[in-house]
């Protein structure tokens, strides 16, 4: 039987079959990303910070590691950890399955973050610290606030990092228990490859939270950097 070229008689047996089957995995993809998103915004934002205004012996170093971090191949991470992660008992795991994105998206949220705080004016954590301030309330107080474009940004590279990941889900996961969206999609595939119209349900079902985020979060993506926040 033929397909037509265009959809004269439109029919979402499709969604309803690929929510059913796949609302599980979309809501599993959706957990992992967004405790990703904390987990990498918690570590990243005050490592920037830190080797954005602390003079740190070795920063160069340091910041020339995690560049290096970031053109180690997938499959090659994927495999340590799946040993580490049977020793740890962390296979078939959420908690697992979000270390494993964090570990992936944290390098390149530190130097977003971290060229944004060096953008900003000195003389903002000056003035905190000369009204007493520590490094911690100026941290929290100050900086944040103002590096909130770039937290978003991070943020969001993150989750859609950890939502697009297939190798970690599909090398760390070995059960049914625990299966992302991507993961789904692909054994979807073998399993209904006749059924396209599932298939690519699922599909745009698994698109939405990206392109929901992508243009809410333009604008502050958009932003440049703090202008006239000099006290």
């Amino acid at each position: 039987m033929e397909t037509s070229w265009l959809p004269l008689k439109p029919d979402f047996t499709g969604y309803a079959t690929a929510i059913s089957e796949q609302g599980g995995n979309l809501a599993t993809s959706l957990v992992i990303s967004l405790g990703s998103v904390v987990l990498s915004l918690a570590i990243a934002a005050p490592a920037a910070y830190a080797l954005a205004y602390f003079k740190v012996k070795g920063a160069g170093v340091v910041l020339f590691a995690i560049l290096i971090s970031q053109m180690i191949p997938g499959i090659v991470v994927a495999n340590a950890l799946y040993t580490a992660y049977n020793d740890l008992g962390l296979l078939n795991s959420i908690p697992g399955l979000i270390l494993a994105d964090s570990a992936h998206g944290i390098p390149f949220a530190i130097l977003i973050i971290r060229a944004f705080m060096n953008g900003m004016p000195a003389s903002v954590i000056e003035a905190a610290r000369v009204d007493g301030a520590g490094h911690v309330r100026a941290f929290w107080s100050i900086v944040v606030p103002l590096s909130r474009n770039s937290l978003i940004t991070a943020g969001l590279f993150t989750f859609l990092f950890t939502w697009s990941d297939f190798l970690f889900a599909l090398t760390l996961t070995t059960t049914e228990a625990v299966r992302p969206v991507t993961l789904g999609i692909f054994q979807y595939i073998g399993a209904y490859v006749n059924d396209w119209s599932s298939v690519m349900a699922t599909a745009v079902l698994a698109s939405i939270p990206a392109i929901i985020l992508l243009v809410a979060a333009q604008k502050y993506i958009a932003a440049g950097t703090a202008s006239g926040a000099v006290k």
